[in-house]
């Protein structure tokens, strides 16, 4: 609650705080700690573009697309939220990833058939039904329903199957804010600069990945996108436990990221000795 939180932002034994959650609450920590003089990284929100140029290998890149979006039923920081399609590849994409998704077994999550487990809770169900509802209101079309779903056996749980939506705008609240879950916004772009330019329109910078044959767009996407994590062929751009977790603008606030080295430094109080001795 606030009032816990304030106190660790203005007690002076705490040195340095260390938060995970919303853009909202993470400004509000940066500045109050900063303020108190207390070193702080905040890692905070996120809605991850994921870009199929007309090249790719589809037969490969759908597997890692369903995994990116519905992994962990879409409730992790890296999970794919807006699907841009360049070209001539948006309609056989289309077809081939509502087709696969629409296959998904969702079910109790310790069941080992099952691929895709409940939300977390009630409330955040109906967050992410209710973000399901406002893309409806604003025009997009839903080609893959995950609404009322039924597991056998489990009939209170909080179960929402993999959504997919069409004709999604970028200035839509679907395709800007993050629902944390398996929802899909599937946006059409002309070519490769377009989908860089609708990357950069949001806000957020947290991670970014391209589907591509080609060196040539990897490297540009590489070098050019804003984003602290960025994935070539994968659909989450995960580093390993020794590099540091990235982001840019508001995914991140802060110095040192988290993980790796940069974990280390920040939970460090380094001291520097120099001696001479007669």
């Amino acid at each position: 609650s606030k009032d816990v939180v304030d106190t660790i932002l203005e007690h002076p034994d705490v040195k340095g705080v260390s938060f995970v959650g919303s853009t909202r609450v993470g400004k509000y920590v940066y500045k109050r700690a900063g303020e108190n003089g207390k070193r702080v990284q905040c890692q905070t929100g996120a809605k991850n573009f994921i870009v199929v140029m007309p090249d790719a290998v589809l037969y490969r890149t759908v597997p890692a697309l369903l995994t990116s979006f519905f992994g962990c039923a879409g409730e992790r920081c890296l999970s794919g939220a807006v699907l841009l399609a360049v070209g001539d590849v948006y309609e056989k994409l289309k077809e081939k990833f509502v087709d696969a998704a629409s296959k998904v077994k969702v079910g109790y999550g310790l069941d080992e058939t099952a691929q895709m487990g409940p939300v977390v809770s009630k409330r955040h169900m109906e967050r992410v039904l209710g973000y399901i509802e406002k893309g409806l209101q604003e025009g997009a079309r839903l080609i893959l329903d995950g609404r009322n779903i039924k597991v056998e056996g489990y009939p209170n749980g909080y179960f929402i199957g993999p959504t997919v939506f069409d004709e999604v705008r970028p200035d839509m609240v679907i395709a800007n804010e993050e629902i944390f879950g398996p929802v899909a916004s599937m946006i059409r772009v002309k070519d490769f600069d377009e989908a860089v330019d609708t990357i950069h329109a949001n806000p957020y910078g947290n991670a970014a990945c391209i589907f591509t044959s080609s060196g040539k767009w990897a490297r540009e996407f590489r070098y050019r996108v804003q984003c602290g994590n960025i994935g070539i062929n994968v659909g989450i751009a995960a580093p390993m436990a020794f590099f540091p977790f990235g982001g840019y603008r508001d995914s991140f606030f802060g110095d040192t990221h988290g993980q790796g080295r940069d974990a280390i430094h920040f939970f460090t109080e380094r001291k520097i000795v120099i001696t001479r001795w007669f």
